[in-house]
């Protein structure tokens, strides 16, 4: 039988650079002055291997036929531990929804070592292994279907361009694991399963929170030296300035990371500052959503229904706020507020700009022209006027003709590239209709402005605008396939969102509106954070 553990090379550091919980008994408690606890993972009942990302199998140093081991299968699903090395769960804490939660921790993660590929190192995470002293009142365990979302939206996000954790795997634990889907007291036994991330790191803000809250300053500035020496090592030695520029590279890759979402009109939905990596990658994907519909005030989490707090339009600011309280935390380290609140000042001041020229690129603008944030502007308000679909009307945008004759009154085949995109055609009619003739005879112009041909703008515009995102209906179409014991989806999926710029005329299905029957279905519309 082939080792897994020859083909990997172990390099932690993590557990051995930065204190850990002298306690070793895996018992539910408040961990003080360590940045981990030791914590292995629950042996499985009958585990299964359901699918592997091959890229991501490359980044450690696997083949495809590596991963198809008995060995991939036991160490991936937590039954077998890596030689030399010692699992372990992150001490951290954070706000949610806006509020102090105080410890929360790997409550369902498991790091399972560290290994080195290419000069590169990547943490290995098992999430759902069993419970750690973080895990409060809960089991550590997840099912197969917030596990599936997690799995193929980490790969989906990264063949999207956008930074993010990767996922290894996603296999079945053989356990059967109760859930409450929606908090409304219908709990129902579920099939267990786990996956396993990988990233180069996954310090979150709170790592630092909740040292800041202890007033615990050494182990802060343990913590920030670590994270800087392995992960912003450009930075230099430790000192004051190099903590400042710390912050404001965070602050910067932060909010590319949130322009990235809304080109592609993903929304978080739990941007707790738990949630909420250190590096600037998409970490924790729970009830998230691509918008559908285009509504900037839509999220699609049942918990933040009511206050909205993580909807689309707010997730800038929500970074911005997250960013200040990472800003509080490092403090200790700095001791003068100028700086701090300076970095905070530029994130709010580049947002817009950034804003705009990802746009201008949705749009296939080149050049700077004064009109252009009205131009945005405008169509903004178009599409809130009768549902329509962000990724269809994109997509289709750059089909669009810019010696196209908008002039007739009554006539509405300027809008032939887009019309698919629209939930409810028949409602582009009066008002509605003349703003959109109004937006498309002023982009018409704009592109006649522009060098660019149509051929080119379209090139450049597909390549920003992806045809296939990873709806939520799609996941659940995935998930209730699985539930019949059909995994066949998942890896149809998997290789569908490898390539989601491409045509696909093969995929042309999933190139389509939310079907209605999804519209209020639990998994499509309605998510929580057990999702």
């Amino acid at each position: 039988m082939t080792d897994i553990a020859t083909h990997l090379k172990i390099n932690d550091t993590f557990n051995k650079e930065l204190p850990a919980d002298p306690i070793l008994e895996n018992t539910r408690r408040q961990v003080e002055k360590a940045a981990f606890s030791y914590a292995t993972p629950k042996k499985t009942a009958q585990p299964k291997l359901v699918s592997v990302s091959k890229e991501t199998a490359e980044l450690i140093g696997l083949s495809m036929e590596d991963t198809q081991t008995d060995s991939f299968l036991q160490v991936f699903t937590g039954n077998k531990v890596l030689e030399g090395t010692k699992p372990y769960a992150m001490c951290y804490g954070g706000h949610q929804f806006g509020h102090w939660a105080g410890q929360l921790g790997d409550g369902r993660a498991i790091n399972l070592a560290e290994v080195n590929h290419k000069g590169k190192n990547w943490a290995l995470q098992l999430k759902g292994a069993g419970p750690t002293p973080y895990s409060r009142n809960a089991d550590g365990l997840a099912v197969l279907r917030s596990s599936i979302r997690e799995f193929l939206c980490s790969e989906a996000m990264y063949h999207l361009g956008v930074p993010t954790t990767r996922a290894l795997s996603l296999a079945l634990t053989g356990d059967e694991v109760m859930r409450d889907v929606l908090y409304n007291g219908n709990s129902a036994y579920e099939k267990g399963a786990v996956v396993c991330r990988v990233a180069p790191s996954f310090i979150r803000f709170g790592n630092f929170e909740i040292f800041a809250s202890r007033r615990d300053n050494e182990t802060i500035k343990q913590l920030a030296d670590y994270t800087i020496k392995h992960h912003y090592p450009h930075l230099g030695e430790p000192s004051k300035e190099t903590y400042i520029a710390f912050l404001k590279e965070v602050s910067e890759r932060t909010l590319k990371m949130i322009v990235h979402w809304q080109r592609v009109g993903f929304v978080h939905g739990v941007m707790n500052t738990d949630n909420l990596s250190i590096l600037g990658l998409t970490i924790d994907y729970g009830p998230y959503g691509w918008l559908e519909g285009y509504d900037h005030g839509w999220t699609p989490n049942t918990t933040d229904n009511q206050q909205k707090r993580y909807r689309y339009e707010n997730q800038p600011d929500i970074g911005l706020w997250n960013l200040l309280k990472l800003a509080n935390a490092l403090y200790p380290l700095i001791e003068e507020a100028a700086p701090l609140e300076a970095i905070l000042h530029e994130y709010k001041a580049a947002y817009a700009p950034a804003y705009q020229e990802m746009m201008k690129a949705k749009l296939g603008l080149d050049k700077d022209y004064a009109e252009d944030a009205a131009l945005i502007q405008q169509l903004e308000e178009a599409l809130h006027l009768t549902e329509t679909d962000m990724t269809i009307f994109f997509r289709n945008l750059a089909n669009f003709k810019k010696e196209t004759n908008i002039d007739s009154a009554v006539d509405k085949n300027f809008l032939n590239p887009v019309l698919a995109a629209f939930y409810k055609p028949e409602e582009l009619t009066g008002n509605i209709l003349v703003h959109w003739k109004g937006w498309f005879k002023n982009y018409a112009a704009r592109l006649k402005a522009a060098s660019l041909d149509d051929a080119a703008r379209k090139a450049e515009m597909n390549a920003v605008n992806p045809k296939y995102v990873l709806r939520n209906y799609m996941a659940q179409v995935a998930i209730d396939a699985a539930d019949t014991g059909d995994y066949s989806v998942i890896n149809d999926f998997l290789e569908l969102l490898r390539q989601p710029y491409a045509e696909q005329p093969a995929m042309e299905k999933w190139f389509a509106k939310r079907p209605e029957w999804a519209r209020h279905k639990v998994g499509c519309s309605m998510l929580s954070c057990s999702s």
